[in-house]
């Protein structure tokens, strides 16, 4: 699936990585798209280095059983860690007694994949766009309300940096995960709820959901019609669903290049791309040192969001 393997001509970094098996720890239960990317990166090395490659799901812990288990991982390149960015740049300054230094302990390979979030409301909200929105929030403040999939998640962080760039007051429902959460808004329960764009789409299709705007720099290619937030007068708030790829702490940056180039030609196979495409996800791939200057400016954004709405881990 993914080509011929190993080429003869090896480095000294590719030569270190064929001398052992590979563990992908993926911090939470099979499904959804840690365990999809951790799966892809393990068929990859595998078939790459002529090694066994397997995916560990160790859950719990909000994934910081996963994170520890990598953390205290010998290092070099063969145990990795998938992980969903929210637990690398939301979860230190959010949880009072977060027990990783996510740049002291980790070394950061690269960002694998990223899912476009939208704002959507129910219909019985009667508004099509952001500014309608916004005008009915000044008219009720506090009182319409927004989902989302619990207290310090990204879709939650999301909707509080949108009603400070807004300037609004909105109120804050969070539930046990973004289905329950979904589940009210297309009910009618809760009217408005910050959510990942490819598990909304089909609603937004048939008409049950309305999509106010993306939380994207640029319109999304599976969504090319729905605007940005930043074109309807909402500027700074471009919040992403990612996933990363790290190493512990100590591997050698030779070791952290070459995996970084592995997963850009695994995710990169035609075959790949179109199941990542399936679930919503692009493929987007850095350097390590991009990848390690990308979570330092969104650890920022955040921890000022946090503190600014005083927000507190449930």
């Amino acid at each position: 699936m993914m080509g011929s393997g190993l080429v003869a001509a090896q480095t000294p970094a590719e030569k270190a990585l064929a001398a052992e098996p590979f563990r992908i720890i993926a911090p939470f239960p099979p499904g959804g798209p840690v365990d999809s990317l951790a799966r892809f990166l393990a068929a990859g090395l595998g078939e790459r280095y002529k090694q066994v490659a397997v995916v560990e799901n160790l859950a719990g812990a909000a994934g910081n059983i996963g994170i520890e288990k990598v953390k205290r991982a010998k290092p070099d390149g063969h145990t990795l860690l998938v992980v969903p960015a929210g637990n690398l740049t939301i979860n230190p300054t959010l949880m009072p007694n977060f027990p990783f230094n996510i740049e002291r302990d980790f070394v950061p390979i690269t960002m694998l994949a990223k899912a476009p979030n939208v704002l959507v409301a129910n219909p019985s909200l009667n508004v099509k766009n952001v500014r309608e929105l916004i005008t009915l929030a000044k008219a009720k403040p506090g009182k319409l309300a927004y989902a989302s999939p619990g207290v310090g998640s990204g879709l939650h962080l999301a909707g509080e940096l949108f009603k400070q760039q807004a300037d609004i007051d909105l109120l804050h429902v969070p539930y046990k995960g973004t289905g329950p959460a979904l589940n009210d808004v297309l009910g009618g329960q809760v009217p408005l709820m910050f959510s990942n764009l490819p598990g909304t789409l089909a609603y937004i299709k048939s008409g049950k959901l309305v999509a106010l705007g993306v939380t994207e720099a640029a319109r999304s290619a599976s969504a090319p019609d729905i605007p940005t937030l930043a074109e309807q007068g909402v500027s700074g708030v471009v919040v992403t669903s990612w996933y990363g790829l790290l190493a512990p702490a100590g591997t050698p940056p030779a070791l952290a290049e070459r995996l970084a180039q592995d997963a850009a030609e695994i995710l990169g196979h035609s075959n790949v791309r179109e199941q990542l495409k399936a679930q919503g996800l692009t493929g987007t791939l850095m350097k390590p040192a991009e990848f390690a200057a990308y979570m330092r400016n969104e650890t920022a954004q955040w921890t000022k969001v946090i503190k600014a709405r005083n927000i507190v881990a449930e």
